[in-house]
């Protein structure tokens, strides 16, 4: 149940806790979605790796390669089948404002817990604080759902912590960010912000940092919650527990541990091929990646035997037998 709009920042602050993971959409060679694969993968997120949350269509997803009835079919697929188990924030992002709004009524109608909506591109502007001001009021006007902003540079610009501040305090359901900037801006924000918005980022490696030095218990969201991580070998959730428990110390052996696996899957990730060598690792891991979708480029035989040594180096076990490619 989805609370009020007066307690959106209050709940938000008991629910998005712990590691949210940016999960891929796997796709069949035909171009179908895997739905039962994709079913099988966010069971295994919620109950074998002791996943939080899940953000569901982003980038990492492949949305801009979906259309409007496949994107609502895989928010409806993540809430029936992760039923409550998890958190779930649906990436309702598009240059179409319509779409954004449709997207969001449709998270809100089947139970998601949230929604993420991140910074358009805005062609010939240089100034964009009162466009980006009008454009997130008139999304939090159309729904109760909560929301949470995202800023990258695919944007083509960075949302300032100043304006990431304002934007919080005009919406009541704007309740966290996941701000993909330098680590300087993020800390800023993080400041300024104080209990009235969440700031997150994606990256792993700063994760145990931000914990111990900024006072972070939200990891939103990349691929490594599940990409460095089996039932067998939890080392991400392992890290983070101890973090929030105060042992830093202890917490910061387990992540360095980490290292050659961080390597592995670094070292053979073609520069434009980041979804499909995510999906071989994942092959790896025996979950299912599956294949991606044209206009994106799949592995050539070379590269994926690259991906497949890396993994056997890297001391990472797999969760279960790897499924065919």
């Amino acid at each position: 149940m989805l609370p009020l709009r007066h307690d959106a920042k209050a709940w938000a602050k008991t629910a998005m806790r712990g590691i949210w993971a940016a999960v891929l959409t796997p796709f069949r060679a035909d171009g179908s979605i895997d739905e039962a694969g994709f079913r099988q993968n966010l069971a295994h997120y919620a109950e074998e790796l002791g996943i939080d949350g899940v953000f569901v269509g982003g980038k990492q997803g492949e949305f801009f390669s979906l259309s409007m009835v496949e994107r609502k079919r895989l928010f409806s697929i993540a809430v029936e089948a992760i039923g409550g188990r998890m958190g779930t924030i649906m990436s309702c992002s598009d240059q179409n404002l319509d779409c954004v709004i449709e997207l969001a009524r449709h998270a809100q109608a089947i139970g998601a817990s949230a929604i993420v909506v991140h910074a358009p591109v805005l062609h010939f502007l240089k100034a964009q604080d009162e466009t980006l001001s009008n454009y997130y009021r008139l999304i939090t006007s159309k729904v109760d759902i909560p929301v949470a902003l995202w800023s990258h540079p695919d944007s083509g610009y960075l949302m300032s912590p100043e304006l990431c501040v304002r934007l919080a305090e005009e919406n009541e359901t704007v309740v966290a960010i996941k701000y993909s900037v330098p680590r300087d801006m993020y800390q800023r924000l993080s400041k300024l912000a104080g209990s009235d918005l969440i700031v997150s980022t994606a990256s792993e490696e700063e994760w145990l940092d931000n914990i111990a030095e900024l006072g972070w218990r939200l990891y939103l969201c990349s691929n490594p919650p599940f990409l460095f991580q089996s039932a067998k070998d939890r080392r991400m959730r392992d890290y983070t527990d101890l973090a929030f428990a105060g042992d830093i110390a202890a917490a910061r052996q387990v992540s360095q541990s980490l290292e050659p696996v961080r390597h592995a899957f670094k070292s053979t990730r073609p520069a434009e091929k980041p979804h499909a060598h995510a999906k071989a690792w994942m092959d790896c891991l025996g979950q299912t990646g599956g294949h991606v979708r044209s206009p994106l480029l799949a592995l050539t035989a070379l590269e994926r035997q690259a991906v497949e040594r890396a993994f056997a180096a890297s001391g990472l076990q797999s969760s279960r037998p790897a499924t065919a490619a």
